[in-house]
């Protein structure tokens, strides 16, 4: 068997860093072990830098095709406080350190390794497995899923469910343990802002010109949260949640879903609290800004980026209204990318990845969950391919995957790898089980 730690560890040591990406050797190298096993092959590229690998794994023909994805793609890794060199692929105290080990060549690892132990067991599916490794995720996919679902959507024919990330490692409320399981996400929008004023000469004075109205407005947005809204996945996880807690989270919980009572609560509950914040809220953050070239000029345009993310069920326009009544009418905005996300999603095989979180982790409460980003889920919605994010991991409860994902010291433990391989495995077992 090949474990996922000695794919991980060859995986993390190609970098992927996107911009630019340059993923060829990486996929390339997923492709060879990967046919050198018995898999069916293809590669699909807008770029040949930055190809796209489609591997079959052929069924039995009685149940539809299910199809495993990821990106070869990760985040640049700038931090300087490394304990080990971010492409190194070392596996030190128990874990593989890397960039991309959780993000996402650890689920790429999983995904591979499940598949090619089912493999060397000569186990032919209920259905076609489709394994899809896709580039440029992390700027937005065009040339990976975006271009596959474009010019090569025969390619999924057959398929109602994917797998894909995030999900599926755990998170604690005291003895109780959840696993969340993505089946929806925000909608990404991204804008440029405009502030004009009076500019001139650095010595005079200036009041009320671009650039302090666009400290104002930076400051409105660091005080106050957009309006409240309900979605029914997020009501649905706050219910699941609270339902298994005893007092007094079982009662103060329930209160986030009151709009007149949702941001009390959320100031309550501090830190416990804070990662209902994005799912109750459109959210918006300023994180670019351009302005004058010389130091003794006041500028007399202020240009800035905004990054916004929507709820289900909502509209760029919806949205824009609502951040205009809070920012005010004097910037110039231009929407730059908008991609509308499902609304409702298909839950037909949410039991069966809920039946195996629950026999390989007793106990365990598995909920659905709304991602607060986006994935390259979006992409395969437009073929009406619910995604699951699900990369199975038996995470500590010590383990801080929000701290760890896209920063410094990225790293996984090896026995979640192990745990998510098993996982997969019985997924794909259980295939004849989806409606």
């Amino acid at each position: 068997m090949i474990s996922p730690s000695y794919i991980l560890e060859n995986l993390i040591r190609f970098d992927t860093s996107n911009p630019p990406g340059h993923e060829k050797d990486c996929v390339l190298w997923i492709r060879d072990l990967l046919a050198g096993h018995g898999f069916q092959t293809e590669l699909f590229a807008r770029d040949p830098e930055r190809p796209n690998l489609m591997a079959r794994m052929k069924g039995q023909g009685n149940a539809r095709p299910l199809l495993l994805y990821g990106h070869a793609d990760v985040v640049p890794a700038r931090e300087p406080d490394w304990t080990w060199p971010p492409f190194s692929g070392k596996t030190v105290d128990g874990c593989v350190w890397g960039r991309g080990a959780l993000d996402m060549k650890g689920g790429l690892a999983i995904m591979m390794s499940a598949l090619l132990s089912l493999a060397s067991q000569n186990h032919v599916p209920q259905g076609d497995v489709i394994f899809s490794v896709l580039c440029d995720e992390e700027t937005g996919g065009d040339l990976g899923a975006g271009f596959m679902v474009d010019q090569h959507p025969g390619q999924f024919e057959g398929v109602r469910y994917a797998i894909g990330e995030f999900g599926g490692f755990p998170f604690y409320a005291g003895k109780t343990c959840f696993y969340p399981i993505q089946i929806g996400e925000k909608q990404v929008c991204w804008m440029k802002g405009r502030l004009k004023g009076k500019g001139g000469h650095g010595s005079q004075v200036f009041r009320g010109q671009a650039m302090a109205r666009l400290g104002a407005l930076l400051n409105t947005l660091d005080k106050r949260r957009m309006d409240v809204h309900i979605t029914p996945i997020v009501a649905e996880t706050i219910g699941q949640i609270a339902a298994a807690l005893p007092f007094p989270g079982s009662k103060v919980l329930p209160l986030l879903l009151n709009p007149r009572l949702t941001d009390a609560v959320l100031w309550i509950l501090g830190k416990n609290g804070a990662m209902f914040d994005a799912l109750l809220h459109h959210t918006v953050n300023v994180t670019s800004v351009r302005a004058g070239d010389k130091i003794n000029v006041v500028p007399s345009v202020v240009e800035f980026e905004m990054d916004g993310r929507i709820l289900p069920g909502f509209t760029a326009g919806d949205f824009l209204k609502e951040l205009r009544s809070l920012i005010g009418g004097e910037a110039e905005i231009e929407i730059l990318r908008n991609e509308p996300c499902p609304e409702t999603p298909d839950m037909g095989f949410f039991d069966v990845l809920k039946t195996v979180l629950t026999d390989m982790h007793p106990g365990c409460i598995p909920i659905p969950m709304l991602l607060p980003g986006i994935t390259d889920a979006r992409h395969f919605s437009r073929l009406g391919i619910q995604t699951y994010g699900f990369i199975p991991m038996n995470l500590p409860p010590t383990f801080d995957f929000g701290e760890l994902i896209h920063g410094a010291n990225e790293r996984v433990p090896e026995d979640s790898l192990v745990f998510g391989m098993s996982a997969i495995e019985s997924v794909i077992l259980r295939m004849g089980e989806q409606p």
